[in-house]
């Protein structure tokens, strides 16, 4: 077996309800910033699963793969594995969360303060657009669904907040490190003084003066995690091809990184429609 069962056998429904609601409890303290061992973990639930250590450690790193690609947070000590039972975890941890309304002690705030006077955080490449199916399993495929993470981002608007305060502050301290001092003081957190629907959230510079018009996207996820467009900012987006930039910052609260997107949008990332406008 992949996961190295003594007894060659995939875990049963039962073994996966329990490793999953410990590695959510060791995730828990560990967001919490409290201390606990592995290894005296790992002991006390071979005692009910009766697996390897490997076996154990195998697991703990697929929950962290599904994790992932759900765009939760996970355990940075289990690398992700994707090489897991398709149908049996995911389900497992479906009931998990279906089980807990709130399975993380910071649902709707993040360890994040100080963020906005932390280092610059320097862009990289964006992603490469894929066209094809990566493999994923239609059990995980509904799960993402169910879970959707860019929903669940564009709900929390205190981390779309503080995604746009560190950009606002980070433009600012590019310029200055260019010798722009005068136009960082020029830098506008839009969206705050101005209020949405301007079609971006940042209004500032570059090193020569032109313009750039930036719409933030934040996620605590992977920088592959979708998120959503307003039919505003996509319009924008076509207006001001020369100055608009998307912004997207992920894994944010941890070890953020972010790159920027330029129009077309449709030749960076698969636009799909989420909803339609109802009338009479």
């Amino acid at each position: 077996m992949s996961e190295g069962s003594p007894r060659g056998q995939d875990w049963s429904r039962d073994e996966i309800d329990l490793i999953v609601a410990d590695y959510f409890d060791m995730l828990r303290l560990e967001l919490a910033g409290k201390k606990y061992n592995k290894t005296e973990r790992r002991r006390a639930l071979q005692q009910f699963v009766r697996r390897s250590d490997g076996s154990i450690e195998f697991k703990h790193q697929n929950i962290s793969a599904v994790l992932r690609e759900l765009s939760l947070p996970w355990i940075w000590g289990y690398k992700p594995a994707r090489n897991y039972q398709k149908t049996a975890l995911p389900a497992g941890i479906e009931r998990y969360l279906d089980a807990k309304r709130s399975p993380f002690p910071t649902d709707r705030s993040l360890p994040v303060s100080g963020l906005a006077e932390s280092s610059i955080i320097y862009l990289d490449p964006a992603p490469q657009l894929v066209t094809t199916d990566p493999g994923t399993s239609e059990e995980m495929r509904r799960l993402v669904r169910k879970f959707d993470p860019a929903a669940r981002d564009a709900r929390n608007r205190a981390l779309g907040k503080l995604g746009e305060e560190k950009v606002y502050e980070d433009e600012m301290a590019r310029l200055r490190l260019w010798g722009r001092e005068d136009l960082a003081r020029k830098v506008e957190w839009t969206s705050e003084v101005r209020g949405d629907g301007a079609g971006f959230d940042i209004r500032s510079f570059d090193a020569r003066g032109r313009e750039r018009l930036l719409e933030v996207k934040t996620t605590t996820g992977t920088r592959t995690t979708p998120f959503f467009i307003s039919e505003n900012e996509f319009s924008f987006s076509e207006e001001r091809p020369d100055a608009f930039r998307l912004v997207r910052l992920y894994q944010f609260g941890h070890e953020p990184g972010g790159f920027e997107l330029r129009p077309p949008l449709d030749k960076s990332v698969n636009l799909k429609p989420t909803n339609y406008r109802a009338s009479f």
